[in-house]
């Protein structure tokens, strides 16, 4: 009887478990593999470099620009995209009237494609753009929202920050219909009320919610990619080019399949270290020897 349910649950996993191993396990080991060889020459008979890829991609001056340059997003994403939906959580589960109609408003971008919310904003980002129109009337010079290399990568993070709000908000929604009514009457009791409550009772109450949006922000904002396609091309002057975008540039423009190989198992390891890190930072007593 026990092998019998055993093989069952055996059988409902594999679907899974074939899913998984033809659309991550095989794609996987095959990119470590590639990594290996250089295609620079030849893209159809490689040449076996070793750690060739990875020490040239290291040494280069471009990749290390897209490193900072994506660490430069992650910084200008995750803070806001972790902090200001459990504001807007916070506030929608107060009682209030329409909060429902909200909610609605708040999630809609996220049901929305990002190619065209990108589209949408590179409309408005454009020069004689809605943006800038307003920034003229009041007297500013306009602004080149997606040209001056000091601002685009602030104006692309502003899409995925404006398409990601709703999504996250709905996440601690979620986390705070777990929270006990009783704890935040024991809090008012010993004096705490308005931000001082959910500083003493939601904020800790939720920290594994609050992990889990940092870790899923980070890894979003490491792998940024159809923004930047969409409106920059990395541009200008390689000023908003992400590890990713690198990473496809290499891949399907040169077709130098070894160095975006090599690219995509750096880009691993760094999405790794940012996970563990999340973990440990928010999670620490649950792996507290």
């Amino acid at each position: 009887m026990d092998l019998k349910k055993s093989i069952g649950a055996y059988l409902f996993l594999l679907p899974a478990g074939i899913v998984l191993l033809v659309f991550f396990f095989i794609p996987f080991f095959q990119t470590i593999y590639l990594s290996f060889f250089s295609y620079s020459n030849d893209v159809y008979k490689p040449e076996f470099v070793y750690l060739g890829n990875y020490i040239e991609l290291l040494k280069s001056p471009l990749f290390l620009k897209t490193i900072l340059n994506t660490f430069y997003f992650l910084i200008l994403c995750v803070p806001f995209l972790v902090i200001f939906p459990l504001f807007l959580a916070i506030l929608i589960n107060q009682k209030i009237k329409y909060k429902n109609i909200y909610k609605i408003l708040i999630y809609i971008p996220v049901v929305i494609s990002i190619v065209v919310v990108a589209i949408a904003f590179k409309w408005l980002y454009a020069p004689e753009g809605l943006l800038n129109f307003f920034v003229e009337k009041l007297g500013f010079a306009p602004i080149g929202w997606l040209s001056d290399p000091k601002v685009a990568m602030i104006s692309v993070a502003l899409v995925t920050i404006f398409k990601g709000v709703g999504y996250y908000m709905m996440i601690y929604l979620s986390a705070l219909m777990s929270v006990p009514n009783e704890l935040y009457e024991a809090a008012e009791v010993d004096g705490a009320v308005g931000f001082k409550k959910h500083m003493l009772v939601t904020i800790p109450h939720i920290m594994p919610m609050i992990a889990l949006v940092s870790t899923i922000s980070s890894i979003s904002a490491l792998k940024v990619f159809v923004e930047i396609y969409v409106m920059t091309k990395g541009g200008p002057l390689n000023s908003t080019k992400t590890i990713v975008y690198y990473i496809y540039e290499k891949a399907f423009e040169n077709l130098d399949l070894g160095i975006a190989s090599a690219g995509a198992v750096i880009l691993l390891f760094i999405v790794m270290i940012f996970s563990v890190i999340n973990i440990f930072v928010f999670e620490k007593d649950k792996y507290t020897l």
